[in-house]
């Protein structure tokens, strides 16, 4: 397989709109994605909050496609954001702000989800990375998704990037990934043994009046309602272009193992959801540092161990498509220079400020490195 020949995949990135001089977050993502969208196109959206903002990408091939469009994306974000004082930041969580609860955006659809919902809105504040893996079969891709699942945790660990809520810290890595879990129809999927499976626990969902649609079907794997992918979206948003485009590679990586095994007849573990619950809380609360749980063993194990087993059964994958060089050098630096929370704990402890996290965020987020 030569470089970039694996299956397309596309990004989708959610940011928080923030004002520069209070640097609290502030419902004014409107005029960002009006101004970016004279650019972008509709590569720029909105999100249920006026606080967010989402970028996509285009399906991509390489590593490099993926990491130029999201630059371009970023830069075009944070041009527009300046213009009124303000900037985008990529954090699961605010770090500064009144934001409990977040300034909604109106229509037909919102009005249904607060009335299913109700209380839980109130905290969506928050921000994920979404990555799409284009599997035309979607009977392969509800089965891939078996192979999957026990990643997810380590996945949640290598992403975690929200460690402020609030104005306080958490003592998690990913508060974000506490949030999100509140929810009925989210975390970790069940496992699904075919796609008429998939479909009628769907239908089951629609039945109680757990979703709206399909749309609010937000376990963290799923096979895309709208395009012919497999969707992972369990990540917080990372802090960099880079680090957003090599999570992207791992879970490439990973699906293009779990379709051969598909293939070949392996219906991957049957994790149990207490075990994935269990390890979820864990890699929330831990990120990168101590320990994470084996979700297939259900033992403790070192964090790094969780991301070297990850990173053995994408390296196939990764070396045909000659990404496994790129991966192994972004691996390096975030178990050395820690992961998205260490970073953000790391400059409120310079100085003591919570400010100071925010313009680290502004920096990262628009491209300094």
């Amino acid at each position: 397989m030569s470089v970039g020949s694996g299956p397309r995949f596309g990004i989708e990135e959610e940011f928080l709109v923030v004002d520069r001089r209070s640097r609290a977050v502030v419902p004014r993502a409107g005029v960002v994605i009006g101004r970016a969208k004279e650019v972008l196109g509709e590569r720029i959206g909105g999100e249920i909050t006026k606080l967010q903002i989402e970028a996509r990408t285009d399906p991509c091939r390489t590593v490099a496609e993926a990491v130029g469009q999201l630059e371009q994306a970023r830069g075009v974000l944070a041009e527009a954001a300046d213009r009124d004082g303000l900037a985008v930041v990529a954090t699961g969580t605010p770090v500064l702000g009144d934001f409990v609860p977040p300034a909604m955006t109106t229509g037909p659809r919102q009005d249904r989800g607060n009335e299913t919902f109700r209380g839980l809105h109130d905290e969506l504040a928050i921000c994920a990375l979404h990555v799409h893996v284009e599997i035309p079969d979607r009977e392969q891709a509800v089965l891939a998704g078996n192979h999957l699942r026990p990643w997810l945790p380590t996945l949640i660990a290598l992403g975690a990037n929200s460690p402020f809520w609030a104005e306080r810290d958490t003592g998690y890595a990913s508060w974000r990934t506490m949030i999100w879990t509140r929810w009925p129809v989210a975390g970790p999927p069940p496992f699904f043994s075919s796609a008429e499976h998939y479909d009628r626990t769907v239908e089951m969902l629609h039945e109680v009046g757990s979703v709206v649609d399909v749309g609010t079907i937000f376990w963290d794997l799923r096979p895309s309602a709208h395009v012919p992918t497999l969707e992972v979206r369990v990540s917080d948003v990372p802090m960099t272009a880079r680090d957003s485009v090599m999570t992207a590679a791992l879970i490439r990586a990973l699906t293009v193992d779990a379709l051969a095994k598909v293939a070949a007849g392996d219906p991957g573990p049957q994790v149990g959801a207490e075990v994935l619950r269990l390890a979820y809380w864990r890699a929330a609360r831990d990120g990168l540092t101590g320990s994470g749980i084996d979700p297939v063993t259900g033992r403790l194990v070192p964090a790094a161990a969780l991301v070297e087993s990850l990173v053995a059964v994408a390296r196939p994958a990764l070396e045909d498509g000659g990404e496994a060089d790129a991966v192994a050098s972004w691996l390096k630096e975030l178990i050395h220079g820690g992961d998205g929370a260490a970073r953000q704990r790391a400059a409120a402890a310079d100085r003591g400020s919570l400010g100071d996290v925010v313009d680290v965020l502004i920096e990262q987020t628009a491209g300094a490195h």
